[in-house]
């Protein structure tokens, strides 16, 4: 008789996640009753205009299982069923915030609308991960841990540069770099994503300030990147060779504490340096935690 552990290495190698993707077009406010106008403009911007602003809504459900005899975790068809019952048949075409009775507690934000859109699931599938889009810049997953959440914003730069050793010769460099170590550089359209962790604040339904977010990567890292020659014009790659990975780790280092600062944590940088090249660095130990789980990341 096969042991315990033979027997859960098979079940194993049996487990898939599939994904399904659905759309919805839905509008929301960011306004809390219980403050005044000037309060809720400082506090949600533009998003608190009356009366609201919309978005087409780009949702992905991630479901755990077995393959069955038949070679599927789940029938397309069932789920299919189940996201439109219970989701995207109340929510398109409707206004968030009176829709469900959540959102009388809590602002449907991304970060929130992922969550709430969990407890609606979970019931009905094997849920692993919600990943909702609310446009291609901005984009939230719940993995159903309480109020935690993860927000992504993205963003871009162009710039140029050079990939040298200044220790070595050209010849040494072009037979590290190839075509990178010529003398003049070169440039690219950098794509950038910071995903950044914490809890889902149960009255604004934010996890962090989202227009002070965007502003702390404009600052620290699109305004003095754009149109720049990297090499030259950012102290950090006088000494250090400018690849995508060790930009990806300098915008983690500039990004990790102004982020805290917002009562949020950086969890991942991505920097997409062409459609072919990318790299991803994490901030592998949050503050308070210090256990060896926590410097395990969470792949998004």
């Amino acid at each position: 008789m096969r042991d315990s552990q033979s027997r859960d290495r098979d079940r194993h190698a049996m487990e898939c996640i599939i994904n399904r993707r659905a759309l919805f077009s839905a509008s929301h406010r960011y306004w809390l009753p219980e403050l005044s106008d000037a309060e809720n403009q400082k506090l949600f911007g533009a998003c608190a205009r009356f009366p609201g602003h919309g978005h087409n809504y780009v949702l992905y459900v991630s479901m755990l299982g077995e393959l069955d005899e038949y070679g599927m975790v789940l029938n397309l068809s069932d789920v299919k069923r189940v996201i439109k019952s219970e989701v995207t048949s109340q929510l398109d075409y409707a206004y968030l915030n009176d829709v469900w009775p959540e959102f009388q507690q809590g602002l449907p934000t991304t970060e929130n609308l992922a969550r709430v859109i969990w407890q609606r699931l979970a019931p009905h599938l094997p849920i692993v991960r919600i990943q909702l889009f609310e446009s291609p810049s901005l984009w939230a997953d719940y993995l159903g841990q309480a109020m935690e959440a993860y927000l992504t914003i993205q963003t871009h730069f162009s710039a140029a540069h050079r990939l040298a050793k200044e220790s070595l010769s050209f010849e040494e460099n072009c037979e590290i770099y190839g075509k990178c170590a010529r003398p003049h550089g070169h440039g690219h359209n950098y794509h950038l994503e910071v995903t950044v962790a914490g809890e889902i604040d149960p009255r604004t339904g934010m996890l962090a300030d989202l227009a002070a977010l965007q502003q702390v990567v404009q600052d620290k890292v699109v305004e003095p990147f754009d149109h720049s020659f990297l090499n030259k014009d950012i102290p950090y790659f006088a000494e250090v060779v400018p690849t995508a990975e060790n930009i990806a780790v300098h915008i983690r280092d500039l990004l990790a504490e102004p982020i805290r600062e917002l009562g949020a944590r950086l969890y991942k940088v991505k920097l997409i340096e062409s459609p072919n090249n990318s790299a991803e660095v994490y901030c592998l130990q949050p503050s308070g935690l210090t256990n060896a789980a926590a410097a395990v990341p969470v792949l998004l």
